[in-house]
């Protein structure tokens, strides 16, 4: 039984547990979204929005509060670039969500192995998804004809049909 096990192990020690959910989160955070199985995902959200939290918290805090809350995540990530970009770019875009701050985008299966493969992104930083981000530029389907007049509709068969009687 697993009464309470909440922690997917993904199959590692402890160890390289936290440093691959370390190295994949400094990912994210450089790249914005990352390509990775599904189980990784998940474990991965669990791991990221907690930080971003702290991050984000950092805006309101004190010089003390944001010395520890920046040693915090540091610790966690372990990576300084990483820290710094969450704490200047991504805490000042994600200031007014209350949450949720990463999104998990299912690809299908990869090609090797059959595993299920997902996309882990940052809910901000998508422009398709994102109202208040930049638009998308919006196509016209156009004909090969050139376009047709707007005076003169087009002739359906059923209408065709009637006029004939």
């Amino acid at each position: 039984m697993r009464h309470g096990k909440k922690i997917n192990h993904l199959g590692r020690k402890t160890a390289h547990r936290k440093s691959m959910l370390a190295n994949m989160a400094c990912s994210l955070i450089e790249h914005k979204r990352i390509n990775t199985t599904e189980a990784k995902a998940k474990a991965l959200r669990k791991y990221v929005e907690p930080l971003i939290t702290k991050a984000k918290a950092d805006n309101n805090a004190t010089e003390e509060q944001n010395t520890h809350n920046r040693r915090v995540v540091f610790s966690y990530l372990r990576n300084k670039y990483a820290v710094t970009e969450l704490f200047k770019e991504i805490s000042v875009k994600v200031a007014d969500r209350p949450g949720g701050y990463v999104r998990i985008i299912k690809l299908g299966n990869r090609q090797g192995d059959n595993a299920p493969m997902a996309m882990v992104e940052l809910v901000d930083y998508n422009e398709l998804y994102n109202p208040n981000g930049k638009k998308a530029k919006k196509t016209t389907r156009r004909s090969r004809r050139g376009g047709a007049k707007k005076a003169a509709a087009p002739v359906t068969d059923v209408e065709a049909s009637q006029e004939e009687e």
